[in-house]
């Protein structure tokens, strides 16, 4: 059995609540109390903490079919939400939401799985092959993160358990989202001059409580389990009501 740190001290219910605040922060950003940097600066976390859950959820499901279909149904559910939060309209062809993101990543996971099961050069090709696929879709489709996003869920998956995988995820996240995803600069001020990075690279710092997880659920309530997802579209939908017709 993988001992536990005391460090460790955040379960997988834990870690969603944390993340859907962080999200909604980001949320409340765009929507109804605009101009507060800080907000958006806070959701850069959500999204690696979420990409980490799916790729855990995906190890420790029993039932991928299901897995994948309460996952592709509530992006079925959050389109409209989505497409109101960030357009303003009720049809939004230019992006999808994180949902999908998600989806495609869990059917690469799929194969990745296949091939980790044969032998280690089969493994490693459909790592690459998930890896350019997976990509090319979630950017094919405009999905929220795109194929960026894909690979983030990815990351947690292959080096998980793996020696030095911490490293490997540090790495990874620096990649990702410190260089190759873009965003609003943050300006910071040091020793008289200005600096600017990448606002997006704060998201690396989700892994300080990625690592703090200790692999057990927290919870197996189904109602909660259920409420974790049903939060990503209801919350989107209340925010874009309260900014479209309420504030407007």
């Amino acid at each position: 059995m993988k001992q536990i740190s005391k460090f460790q001290c955040l379960d997988s219910f834990q870690l969603k609540v944390l993340a859907m605040f962080f999200m909604l922060c980001d949320h409340m950003w765009a929507t109804i109390i605009p101009g507060n940097q800080w907000l958006t600066v806070i959701g850069r976390l959500a999204f690696p903490i979420f990409a980490f859950e799916i790729a855990e959820g995906f190890i420790k499901t029993k039932n991928f079919k299901k897995y994948l279909g309460r996952v592709f149904l509530f992006a079925l559910i959050s389109e409209i939400p989505f497409n109101l939060m960030f357009s303003g309209t009720w049809i939004y062809p230019y992006g999808q939401n994180v949902l999908f993101t998600f989806c495609i990543a869990l059917v690469f996971l799929r194969l990745m799985k296949w091939g980790k099961e044969k032998n280690t050069s089969i493994y490693l090709l459909t790592i690459v092959v998930s890896c350019i696929l997976g990509y090319s879709l979630g950017s094919l489709f405009m999905t929220d993160y795109s194929g960026y996003g894909v690979l983030t869920v990815f990351l947690f998956y292959i080096f998980h358990d793996v020696k030095l995988g911490w490293l490997f995820q540090l790495a990874g996240m620096i990649l990702i989202h410190g260089y190759l995803i873009s965003g609003i600069a943050l300006k910071i001020p040091f020793a008289g001059h200005i600096y600017e990075v990448s606002q997006q690279a704060v998201a690396v710092l989700s892994l300080l409580l990625i690592w703090m997880y200790n692999g057990k659920p927290g919870t197996k309530n189904h109602i909660c389990r259920i409420l974790c997802y049903a939060f990503y579209p209801a919350h989107m939908l209340i925010l874009s009501i309260i900014w479209l017709y309420i504030l407007n």
